[in-house]
């Protein structure tokens, strides 16, 4: 009777192990771009002043001025102003495109085209980044492909308590007056994220991504 009794147990252990490796599975994206990893300090300092992955350091930091947003829909967003335009627009993500790696009996999407990702990580995704357009004067600054191509489920608005249209995200002008940060944060049930795409001298410099605030 002891013998089955422990048997019992071991089965149950099984189960509740077997049920729990099923419903989690392994966050593969990198942290060297994220917001702790930055070392340009007057670069990492004004991010402080927006960015969610920041909060600890954001005493006595001062807002940054901002762009306003001038138009949005439901896959698009454009901020405009200083002579500077900014438009994010979302695409279709076709999953027959692309190949898709997935981890457990469930397969939960954990790397899309063999690179983890970031937006509804964990299952295929709906909608894409498919731009991120910028001008200043004139000229086009030419931001690249890759500085998105793994982000995904854009999110450019949302309503607040009393039905208004507002967003999270932002266009903000560095104090040296030749940096530029372009701010997206990408609310999610299972762990947002945040990205910052940072210009400088009307090129793209690079980007920050935290992933897993505001679980």
């Amino acid at each position: 009777m002891k013998f089955v009794w422990c048997l019992l147990l071991m089965c149950s252990s099984l189960s509740i192990m077997a049920q729990d490796e099923d419903n989690t599975y392994p966050d593969y994206r990198k942290k060297t771009e994220g917001y702790a990893r930055m070392a340009e300090k007057d670069l990492k300092g004004e991010v402080a002043s927006f960015a969610l992955a920041a909060l600890e350091d954001r005493l006595n930091k001062s807002p940054l001025p901002a762009i306003p947003p001038v138009d949005y829909g439901a896959n698009f967003i454009t901020f405009e102003g200083n002579d500077i335009t900014v438009t994010i627009k979302a695409g279709t993500f076709d999953a027959s495109k692309h190949k898709i790696g997935t981890y457990g009996e469930k397969k939960h999407v954990v790397r899309i085209d063999g690179k983890p990702y970031y937006g509804n990580y964990g299952s295929l995704p709906t909608y894409t980044i498919a731009s991120v357009t910028m001008t200043i004067g004139k000229d086009t600054v030419q931001i690249p492909a890759e500085a998105y191509a793994d982000l995904y489920s854009p999110v450019f608005t949302y309503n607040d308590d009393k039905g208004a249209v507002r967003t999270y995200n932002g266009v903000y002008l560095g104090g040296d007056k030749r940096t530029i940060y372009i701010y997206m944060l990408n609310r999610e049930s299972i762990g947002s994220y945040e990205v910052t795409w940072i210009i400088q001298d009307k090129k793209y410099l690079r980007r920050v991504v935290d992933s897993g605030i505001l679980k």
